[in-house]
């Protein structure tokens, strides 16, 4: 490959210079860096099961620049490793990155991303929270792509037996998870309760569902209320005391959750949407319905999840990278992220259409999650703040439960406080 002219190798430079912390400015269509050919796309071995297709139809359509799947792995911890090894060596290998939402603001911030245009994308059209995941500090730095809610999945046949309306409330669901429990042989509730990511969502939820948050919006600060965090974590950690929830859960990831509640195992469990259809060819198949997570004085507020598609700062082929972006995102290929990848979609308009509805009926629910769903902490250092929540909330999860959830979580917001005021 012949070396690039000098003019554009100092572009290069100037543009990866002014990536630095507050200081970048948006890359237009006028100056932002060239670069044409064949690229790469790397994103999570869990989300690409059915998008060879799709690939295969742009390749047809840009035969001078087709682009490459790179599958990361299927753990998102382990994707992270991987993509944040490669951009640390300012290796070219990966152009277009699928970024996991909670990794904007550690990648924007260590310059391994550069910032886009918004007026290049239809954002207006899309869910505004999901938009969010994409924006620090007043810049877009990726476009969604596909987005995540967590939702309840429920027995509706055992909640009709017991005379039951779907629980809106904790209160309501330690009820029932009770009752159900006792009487049909069965595990209550569960979401993801093994030592990992999941958790963090979990607690998360169970945060935002007190009407608590973690951190500041801008992360620059621990904002958590003991009171509301720990009435959050206690009726957690009081699921696991009273029995309702299986102990086996602490084990439980997004698929060990998912089969315990298709095959009959839970009345009631937390989980992403993609358990869905798996469950409506499964023994519960007809006996299920989803709904919003509930909190602690009406429904609560979800974790939001998915997928933004960002241009790493050492491509050499950016402007084909945005090409893909801009059609890849488009409405069109967010429909078959539906109906042939069954994962969220980020256009609004998708949710009211009655086709949709009929073959997806969980997407009014799923809408109405998605427009209540909250951040998780919006930190360059989320990392290693997820991994302090995780590993505090899986202290108050393990027998005999001698640390009260208070003093979980007043250790947590200390471990927390230095975490986010180190330099």
């Amino acid at each position: 490959m012949p070396r690039p002219p000098v003019a554009v190798t100092l572009a290069v430079l100037l543009l990866l210079a002014s990536c630095t912390v507050g200081g970048t400015q948006e890359i237009h269509s006028d100056d932002r860096v060239g670069g044409t050919g064949p690229f790469t796309f790397a994103t999570g071995r869990d989300t690409t099961a059915y998008l060879q297709p799709l690939l295969d139809r742009w390749n047809r359509d840009h035969p001078s620049e087709r682009v490459t799947l790179i599958e990361l792995p299927e753990a998102s911890d382990e994707q992270r490793a991987q993509v944040v090894a490669n951009l640390q060596a300012r290796s070219d290998k990966y152009d277009v990155i699928g970024l996991d939402v909670v990794w904007t603001a550690e990648f924007a911030d260590a310059g391994w991303i550069i910032p886009l245009e918004r007026g290049m994308f239809p954002l207006d059209r899309f869910l505004p929270t999901v938009v969010d995941t994409a924006v620090y500090r007043d810049k877009l730095w990726a476009v969604p792509y596909t987005s995540n809610a967590g939702l309840l999945y429920y027995r509706k046949d055992l909640l009709k037996k017991e005379g039951f309306a779907p629980p809106k409330t904790w209160a309501e669901l330690r009820k029932q998870a009770s009752v159900l429990s006792k009487k049909h042989d069965i595990g209550g509730y569960a979401g993801q309760f093994l030592a990992y990511e999941g958790l963090t969502v979990n607690f998360a939820e169970a945060v935002h569902s007190a009407g608590g948050q973690i951190l500041s919006p801008d992360g620059t600060r621990v904002t958590m209320d003991n009171d509301r965090a720990a009435a959050g974590l206690d009726f957690l950690a009081q699921g696991l005391r009273e029995g309702w929830i299986p102990k086996e859960s602490l084990s439980y990831k997004e698929e060990e959750s998912r089969l315990a509640f298709q095959e009959g195992r839970l009345a009631f469990a937390r989980n992403w949407p993609h358990g869905y259809g798996p469950a409506t060819q499964s023994p519960v198949a007809g006996k299920f319905a989803v709904t919003r997570l509930p909190g602690l004085e009406g429904p609560g507020a979800s974790s939001l999840g998915g997928v933004n598609l960002a241009i790493s700062a050492f491509s050499k082929r950016q402007d084909s990278a945005l090409k893909f972006i801009r059609y890849f995102t488009g409405l069109s290929n967010q429909r078959l992220v539906l109906t042939e990848g069954s994962f969220p979609p980020v256009w609004a308009e998708l949710y009211d259409d009655p086709e949709l509805i009929r073959r997806f009926p969980y997407l009014p629910v799923l809408k109405d999650s998605l427009l209540t769903a909250r951040l998780r902490p919006v930190s360059a250092k989320y990392n290693q703040v997820s991994l302090v929540i995780a590993s505090a909330v899986s202290r108050a999860f393990t027998p005999p439960f001698t640390e009260s959830t208070s003093e979980v979580v007043s250790a947590m917001r200390a471990e927390l406080d230095e975490i986010i005021r180190a330099r």
